[in-house]
Order: C-alpha cells, then structure tokens, then sequence
C-alpha cells in the first residue's frame, strides 16, 4: 500500500481502477451544490445517493426517490463540483430491464454532467449492467445489503452471516465485474467476506459497513458529520458533533437577535 495521498487528483475510470491495491479512495456522499463544493478537493468521489430521500426527505426508505429528483440533485452537485468525479445512483424502479435502464441512464448522462451511475444487485442484474457499459455508460455496481431492496427483504440485514450467502456474495461481485462496473459498493457485509469479495475481483470495492479491507470507504455527509440523529448505524465514525454545533449557533443567533446585538453598527449599511 502506497503512502497516504494528500494532494486532490480529479479522477477517472482508468484511476479510479488504477487505486485498486495502491491507494484507498474516499467517497462521499452530496446533495447540493453548497457541500459538493466543500467535498470537491477532498473526495475521490462524490456520490448523489437515493440516501438523500431518507436524509433530506424525512422518508422511512430509498423507494420514492425519482429520477427527476436525482437529476435535480446531481445537477446542483456538478454544478458546485465541476472538477469532481461524479456518480449517481439510479432509483427504485428505473432499471427494471436492459431497455428502462439504458433509456434512464441515457437521460441522466444527457442532462447532467455525471460520470457513472450506480446500480443496485447482482448476478440478477449482471445483464443490465452489461447493456449500459456496452452503451457507453459507466457503472458502479452495488451489492450486499442493497436499501432498494428493504421491503422484498423484509429490513435492512447484514449479509455474509454464512458460507452459502458468502458464496453467493463473491459470485454477484464477479458477475458484476464481468459485466463491465469500474467499481463496486460492497455495504452491509461482515469484513471477513467484505475481505474475500475485494480479493476476488480485479475492480476497487468501496465499503459501507463492510469493514476496513475493501479498497475505499464511503458514508453519506449527514451521518459522518453528526447532523441526522433519527439513527446512527454501527459503522458510522462521528467526526463533528454537527447537530449540537448547528443548534447553539442558532440559538446564539436568536440570543443576539432578542437582546438587541446584532446586527451590530459594522454590519449595517
């Protein structure tokens, strides 16, 4: 493993797979145009995540996310991270075939400047993602414990608990590589198998709750930054007491506001 990698680099396919073995890639997730560009410098990748329906939307899952809400989204992220490498995950129920696929996939690459799409499932969707590569779309596959899949599989479940749902994980991860993904999400998975899938195949593996063997991390902002309190997941590291720091500045703003101190002479014009 190469030495830690301060200077930004602006990404691509090629070193994208290019950091397999030789750099750990960061992920991030962003929403709008105000973080993206906080993020733009820093992350290897940003991905505009169906999170943001759960995160931003106050819904229970990733299900009603919509593709005209994903394109809005994406387009306010590129628009405040031009220099960013950009994925984007393709709702519920957009790539039900090769045909919805390619037409979705095609309409957000025509009307935002995102450089892949990310794709929930395996072997099951092996032949979609194979449809869209060979359409000039790039591909982030996504595996294990898939939101998509919340309610056909009853909740959120760790995956990987046994030798025959950890066979079945490595051949959805082979599959997907085959068909063509630059990369794979490997969320929800124990790090032993997490392990095994990144060794397995030839393409960087990006986990989430996956332990610390796959090949780049990624967390959605809200989380690691201490703002969503209706949860917080196992995995998640804290690295801003966010949601504190947000509230004690607005009640020093509305402190200042009552008691007469702002704004103070120098802000005024």
């Amino acid at each position: 493993m190469s030495i830690i990698k301060e200077n930004f680099e602006k990404m691509n396919i090629t070193k994208i797979k290019n950091a397999k073995s030789n750099r750990k890639l960061t992920v991030i997730t962003a929403y709008d145009a105000l973080f993206a560009n906080l993020f733009k410098n820093i992350a290897d990748i940003i991905l505009v995540g169906d999170s943001l329906n759960m995160s931003f939307a106050g819904k229970n899952d990733t299900l009603s996310a919509t593709l005209d809400q994903m394109i809005y989204h994406t387009k306010a992220v590129c628009n405040g991270a031009k220099e960013a490498f950009v994925v984007v995950d393709m709702p519920f129920g957009t790539y039900i075939n090769k045909d919805e696929a390619l037409k979705n996939a095609s309409k957000v690459y025509a009307k935002t400047n995102a450089a892949a799409v990310k794709i929930e499932g395996g072997e099951d969707r092996a032949d979609i993602v194979e449809h869209l590569t060979k359409n000039s779309i790039a591909v982030m596959g996504h595996i294990g414990l898939m939101p998509q899949y919340v309610r056909s599989e009853g909740g959120y479940k760790v995956r990987g608990k046994d030798k025959h749902d950890a066979q079945q994980l490595i051949k959805d991860a082979l599959a997907i590589e085959k068909a063509g993904a630059f990369s794979i999400v490997i969320e929800g998975v124990m790090s032993d198998v997490a392990k095994e899938i990144s060794e397995a195949v030839n393409i960087p593996t990006i986990g989430i709750g996956a332990g610390k063997d796959t090949d780049g991390q990624v967390l959605v902002w809200s989380d690691m930054l201490g703002l969503f309190e209706e949860f917080k997941p196992k995995f998640v590291r804290d690295y801003l007491d966010g949601a504190n720091l947000v509230k004690e500045a607005v009640k020093q703003y509305r402190s200042d506001v009552q008691n007469g101190s702002f704004p103070s002479k120098e802000e005024e014009y």
